[in-house]
């Protein structure tokens, strides 16, 4: 078994072959910190090439699952005279960032959300490039980025749109920043399901992910990767791949 000693996340294993990766700074309201970014990025690689994990929840502790970007905490690089040289440091800066989050999206195992309270700004980046998305009946969501004068940066703007394929409904979010229930994320396709309460979404995410970890996971990890190519591709590029992809697999004995 791999180490999953973190700060700001906590890893737990509530069944065969599935692991609980819970954000975990409840007392600022799971806030993304530096440090969090961080844990993000190990914990998915980590859990990418643990054998023993087949299946993955991700959630919050405490009183909602994040209440978005600490800003207080970030490092962002220092202000230079020359506008062109800050810019330089701010884009390196900005794509670990992203490559954080992409790192949930990379892994090869399926990861399922459970979503209760708070899902606002960074929580918006992290749930999108999750698989699966199940929330409480309490959840609320906000692209919150345009309120504090940003644009969207690590992956909503680019991953909202595919996942819900409603761009009116996006562009409104997004350039509003305005909330939007448990209720309205299902009736878009944000959601697959509103469960009671904290307890019994997380409850149901896991029981989602046991189910996913009894599959062949050469068939759940090709799926969710030729679910993802064939999403950024075309039909025909998507058949084509999923033709060589299968070539090899169906070689399995």
């Amino acid at each position: 078994m791999s180490n999953y000693n973190f700060e700001t996340v906590k890893v737990t294993f509530p069944a065969p072959f599935v692991a609980h990766v819970e954000l975990n700074r409840p007392k600022k309201m799971n806030a993304i910190n530096s440090g969090m970014w961080v844990d993000i990025r190990s914990v998915f690689d980590t859990l990418r090439h643990d054998p023993d994990v087949r299946a993955i929840v991700l959630s919050g502790s405490g009183r909602c699952f994040t209440s978005g970007l600490d800003l207080f905490s970030l490092n962002l690089p220092i202000v230079e005279d020359d506008a062109s040289r800050t810019a330089f440091k701010i884009r390196p800066f900005l794509k670990a960032l992203q490559d954080s989050l992409s790192a949930i999206e990379l892994c090869d195992k399926a990861v399922v959300a459970a979503i209760h309270g708070a899902c606002i700004g960074g929580g918006i980046d992290i749930s999108s490039a999750c698989d699966i998305r199940y929330a409480s009946q309490d959840a609320y969501f906000s692209v919150k980025e345009v309120d504090i004068g940003l644009a969207a940066d690590v992956g909503t703007l680019q991953r909202l749109p595919k996942v819900v394929g409603n761009i009116s409904w996006v562009r409104e979010l997004c350039l509003t920043g305005r909330d939007f229930d448990a209720k309205e994320a299902l009736e878009f396709g944000y959601i697959s399901k509103i469960l009671p309460d904290q307890v019994k979404v997380l409850e149901a995410a896991i029981a989602t992910a046991t189910v996913i970890a009894e599959k062949s996971p050469v068939a759940a990890i090709g799926t969710k990767h030729l679910l993802n190519y064939s999403r950024d591709h075309s039909v025909q590029e998507g058949l084509d791949y999923t033709a060589a992809w299968n070539m090899v697999m169906l070689t399995t004995p």
